[in-house]
């Protein structure tokens, strides 16, 4: 039963995880984004730094955030024209599909029109002209914007656009049901879990399987999980252990490609097989496999970087280990030298994460990513790019212009290239190694 429960774990830590989040945005906002309500966007002022305590959080954009509920009717959508602005607005559902995008790459920066409505909604769709029909998968969904932006000088122009989106609800929807209180604290997950599949069913092929977890009390009318002192309660907390341990593990030991040393998790986020709306790419490319390894991954894409986008949108690579397999240690320096850019449609950035918690790192000078936005960087007289990655300044003025700060402990970056080139994911573009510095 430890096993059932650990499975159980896994396959439900991201519909907990994600909706611990929703709430946390509604009631203590994340980051510079300030607490905010169902269907109301909310908006960094700024650039995240290490005060933003969230899993991976991007240093290379400004997030606007909305946690949409249409369980009480459709909800219109509005975008503003950017003007060839790089933005992105992404739909992850209760679950961590990405089921849908408008922006740059879907839908271009046009202004444009949308209605979102629940996964049951059978009203008229909208006329041609108007407003375009998004369906949510879960009657709860985030919508996680992010605007390109050059430095501090340009956020006025960012809250110009940030201040136009325009979301219009019928009424107020139910929002997030409330797990029973006398579960204890530490059985909570499991409370959670089953609370939050009864009001936010996953796809069919996944009710299936979630049958399976009948024996733990996941599918019960009514909370099993109040006996604190009982064999189920003992079971249950020794699957969280064992859950938990074994997402760790693989996330740091996964099996997945690899180039380098760096861990190729440009398919991440590809667990969604059965929600396609405006903007995402329903193709068998950007789809895992069905079956138990698919719940995994879902898993590690929301540990690790929750609210990330598919790979098509940004593709994503991180590395905990130099390119002769040592982990990635403050304690000594590092280079990653770039021959030629990540190529790509938009803009490509390095960021610096610690481990484990993967925040942005404090240092003298706020600096938390290199790019190809980065002002005053020095290129090599053959156009090559190297990043020095040390935790003390250098003194070389042309290493000080390419320093990124690492912290005193493990660290692992993050390689994020925002529309990328089909030769990334082709193999035509390999990936550079991380290496001890000279």
């Amino acid at each position: 039963m430890t096993e059932l429960a650990s499975d159980a774990f896994i396959y439900g830590f991201p519909l907990v995880f994600d909706l611990q989040q929703v709430d946390r945005f509604a009631k203590q906002g994340i980051g510079s984004v300030p607490a905010t309500a169902f269907n109301v966007f909310g908006h960094a002022t700024r650039l995240a730094g290490p005060n933003e305590r969230f899993v991976s959080i991007n240093n290379d954009t400004v997030y606007s955030i909305a946690n949409v509920d249409v369980s009480g009717g459709p909800v219109r959508f509005d975008v503003p024209d950017s003007h060839g602005r790089y933005y992105v607005m992404q739909f992850v559902d209760a679950w961590t599909n990405n089921f849908a995008y408008v922006g740059h790459r879907a839908t271009g920066t046009e202004a444009r029109s949308f209605l979102l409505v629940a996964p049951d909604w059978d009203g008229r769709p909208p006329q041609s002209g108007d407003a375009r029909l998004i369906r949510f998968p879960t009657s709860v969904a985030t919508v996680v914007g992010r605007w390109a932006v050059a430095g501090e000088a340009d956020m006025p122009a960012v809250k110009e656009l940030q201040d136009a989106l325009r979301l219009t609800p019928t009424t107020s929807g139910r929002g997030l049901p409330e797990p029973e209180h006398a579960v204890p604290d530490d059985l909570l997950f499991f409370e959670q879990l089953r609370v939050w599949l009864q009001t936010f069913p996953p796809a069919p092929r996944d009710r299936e399987y979630q049958r399976r977890f009948e024996p733990l009390g996941l599918l019960a009318a009514e909370s099993p999980f109040t006996d604190g002192d009982g064999e189920l309660a003992t079971i249950l907390r020794a699957g969280i252990a064992e859950g938990r341990e074994r997402i760790e593990q693989a996330l740091r030991h996964g099996a997945g490609p690899k180039q380098n040393g760096w861990d190729l998790t440009y398919h991440a986020f590809d667990y969604n097989l059965d929600f396609f709306e405006v903007g995402a790419v329903d193709d068998d490319m950007w789809k895992l496999a069905d079956g138990p390894g698919r719940y995994l991954m879902r898993a590690l894409a929301a540990r690790g970087g929750l609210w990330g986008n598919h790979g098509y949108e940004a593709a994503y690579a991180m590395v905990y280990v130099d390119g002769e397999g040592n982990e990635l240690d403050g304690a000594r320096g590092y280079e990653l030298r770039f021959t030629n850019p990540p190529p790509c449609r938009a803009f490509w950035s390095v960021t610096m994460y610690d481990t484990p918690d993967f925040f942005l790192v404090a240092n003298p000078i706020d600096r938390y990513s290199i790019g190809d936005r980065t002002p005053g960087l020095h290129t090599a007289d053959d156009g090559s790019l190297t990043i020095v990655m040390a935790p003390d300044e250098p003194s070389e003025p042309e290493r000080r212009a390419n320093w990124l700060p690492t912290p005193a402990g493990t660290f692992r970056p993050i390689l994020r290239m925002y529309e990328p080139d089909d030769a990334i994911f082709d193999g035509r573009y390999e990936l550079p190694p991380i290496t001890p510095a000279r």
